[in-house]
């Protein structure tokens, strides 16, 4: 018997090791609650973001800006994806009262791209260009890298290997206000300190890893940001 369930023991192993490993599951990572507030630290209202324009927010830490987009209409209820680690999860959509607000890392996921002040080579695009087929994305002209804001960032073409992470934000239906509160997807953050670690020290006084908490400021990307790159 002993043996007859040795044997048994060894074959059970044998078959596990030549199944497909389970993804694991990227769940989501809760940082500070952060208030998205105008440059003047007024609080930002969520019927009043207007639709179809870049605006440019940093969460959770001082140094890594997110996209804060009105899509000015529903995104999909949900979207099931993947990190470039083959790990899965589920992107909840879009929020306030037409289920239309996002928000996304614009750090783009596959050669760490990312907005500065004195130029952006990655935006959101109401229409189509010579570089895109796509309307309504968002679209990194280093590689041309083009992500599906609608669908959770979802890549729709170029090299890039995983969507852009998500940025979780809270609608306060009472007050129509609008947090930042975590992170859903493959973040990126520890590779972007590393590849900018000079660069985001001169801009960011030292500090581009301070935790965001309390507030961030919301700025449109053409008052942030001197000249974006279309392509």
């Amino acid at each position: 018997m002993r043996r007859r369930n040795f044997m048994f023991a060894c074959a059970a192993s044998a078959l596990a090791a030549t199944l497909p490993a389970t993804p694991a599951d990227a769940s989501p990572r809760f940082y500070a609650r952060a208030r998205l507030v105008d440059p003047a630290g007024r609080p930002l209202r969520a019927r009043a973001l207007p639709a179809n324009r870049n605006f440019i927010f940093h969460y959770p830490f001082a140094g890594t800006p997110c996209f804060l987009l009105n899509l000015g209409k529903p995104t999909k209820p949900f979207a099931q994806l993947k990190t470039a680690n083959e790990e899965t999860y589920e992107w909840p959509g879009g929020v306030g009262a037409e289920h239309s607000i996002v928000a996304y890392s614009a750090i783009c996921a596959h050669r760490l791209t990312y907005p500065t002040r004195e130029i952006s080579f990655i935006s959101y695009r109401g229409e189509k260009s010579a570089g895109s087929r796509f309307a309504q994305v968002i679209h990194c002209c280093s590689e041309h890298s083009q992500y599906d804001p609608a669908e959770g960032a979802k890549v729709l073409a170029g090299p890039a290997p995983q969507p852009l992470a998500a940025i979780l934000l809270e609608h306060d239906h009472e007050n129509d206000g609008l947090y930042a509160v975590g992170t859903l997807g493959g973040e990126l953050f520890n590779e972007f300190f590393r590849k900018y670690e000079f660069r985001l020290a001169l801009d960011y006084g030292g500090h581009p890893k301070t935790t965001v908490e309390g507030r961030s400021i919301v700025s449109e990307l053409t008052e942030y940001c001197k000249q974006q790159v279309k392509c």
